[in-house]
């Protein structure tokens, strides 16, 4: 159970394919407002454009992520990306059409690759053996971690030394890149039947709402550390610093993000993984109320830094908790309802804050976010100790590192990966 089971060239070209799909993503909110900041009402309508592209996010990745084939996923994966490489181009080769048209390029460019996060996500799983996927999981976190720290630098570089457009157009030569990538890759991932891959009765919308408290736990765990970013420029306005360390902050708080995963991934870590969930996002939360209440720089960066630490791994176990929660068949479809309920509670996050700015001062709006943030864990806490429960009556077991439930084959941390119960090490 080590990183070297990840090294393999495969992986690679997963890696370079992965940055190309998810790179456009990262740059696209800062890239859609730096296009039109020089019109009248140049940022609120950044900010309408950002939002559309959002909204087609959420609205695409269950629509389509339910309706990709386990073992014929790469031509709805390509037409995916390709489409939103064409909602890219729109957007930077049409940059002056009026605001109606480009917020219709921005949702397309949203909803149509939205399917690709839980897709290439299975895809990686594919490429590895079982016992190393939260190595695989962790090493994609890091890899993620470096493009959103990447992203905001080159959109800022390219739109004010160059032009406002050609980020976007950049966008969308990545994205359409990325699809050659995925020819390099497997059609798709199998599903075995014998071990759970198919299920009997009920729909797969059911299925995937059955592993609501999951979504619940896993918007929480990425709208905190959102709420810290959006409002971190407000924030050091109210204790006096200067807004230009608003990017070096941010630049710890990605860094934080990667160290967190990868340390996840170097061990097998004691206790039930809703357990794990829950000590670090109160661990989160601790750090971004640390933010709201620091009156310096230094303590700032210090509590961002660490909050990303927790948080990269609060994140890991809920998608290891997918795992435990869903069939093979379905995780592709899981990954992309959590991607979508994710950018869900990152965009309510974010309303609550902006909300709460017209009213208080930046500080009470991050603690109102914790809050927030704190009754979201705990109702995700309480539904997956209920489905537990349910799955198998009189029996929650913690699975100890090294040991199977009898009849179970071992999961990625030397767990159960036979039922759906609480068995840990499943994405």
């Amino acid at each position: 159970m080590t990183y070297r089971d990840v090294a393999s060239p495969q992986v690679l070209v997963w890696a370079c394919t992965s940055v190309g799909a998810r790179m456009p993503v990262a740059m696209a909110p800062l890239a859609l407002v730096f296009l039109v900041r020089e019109r009248p009402g140049g940022y609120a309508l950044g900010a309408v454009l950002a939002a559309a592209y959002v909204i087609g996010e959420i609205v695409g990745a269950p629509v389509l992520g339910m309706r990709l084939p386990p073992e014929r996923a790469r031509p709805h994966l390509a037409v995916g990306l390709a489409t939103g490489a064409f909602g890219f181009a729109g957007l930077g080769v049409f940059h002056e059409a009026p605001s109606l048209v480009l917020g219709a390029f921005a949702f397309l460019a949203g909803a149509a690759p939205a399917a690709a996060t839980g897709g290439l996500r299975a895809l990686l799983t594919e490429l590895v053996p079982e016992r190393a996927v939260a190595q695989a999981l962790s090493t994609e976190s890091m890899l993620n971690s470096v493009v959103w720290a990447v992203s905001p630098a080159a959109v800022a570089g390219l739109a004010l030394q160059v032009a406002p457009h050609v980020p976007l157009l950049l966008a969308a030569a990545l994205m359409a890149a990325s699809v050659a990538g995925l020819w390099l890759l497997p059609a798709g991932w199998q599903v075995d039947d014998s071990a759970g891959g198919a299920w009997s009765g009920g729909s797969l919308p059911r299925l995937l709402l059955g592993a609501w408290p999951v979504y619940v736990t896993g918007a929480a765990s990425l709208s905190l550390l959102g709420l810290a970013e959006l409002v971190l420029p407000a924030l050091l306005e109210q204790r006096g610093i200067p807004v230009g360390w608003s990017g070096p902050l941010l630049t710890g708080l990605a860094v934080g993000g990667g160290l967190g995963a990868f340390l996840y991934g170097l061990r097998a870590w004691p206790g039930l993984l809703r357990t794990r969930s829950v000590v670090l996002m109160c661990g989160t939360s601790v750090c971004v109320t640390l933010i709201a209440l620091t009156p310096n720089t230094a303590g700032i960066a210090i509590a961002l830094a660490v909050g990303g630490l927790l948080q990269s791994g609060a994140l890991l176990t809920r998608n290891l908790a997918l795992r435990d929660a869903l069939p093979p068949g379905a995780l592709a479809a899981g990954y992309s309802v959590m991607y979508a309920a994710a950018g869900a509670g990152y965009a309510a996050t974010g309303s609550l804050a902006g909300a709460l700015l017209d009213v208080t001062v930046p500080s009470t709006a991050v603690l109102a976010g914790v809050a927030l943030t704190l009754a979201l864990t705990g109702l995700g806490w309480w539904g997956e100790v209920r489905r537990a429960r349910s799955s198998a009556p009189g029996a929650d077991p913690v699975v100890a590192p090294g040991r199977a439930v009898e009849g179970s084959a071992p999961g990625p941390e030397g767990t159960s990966i036979g039922g759906r119960g609480d068995a840990e090490g499943r994405l």
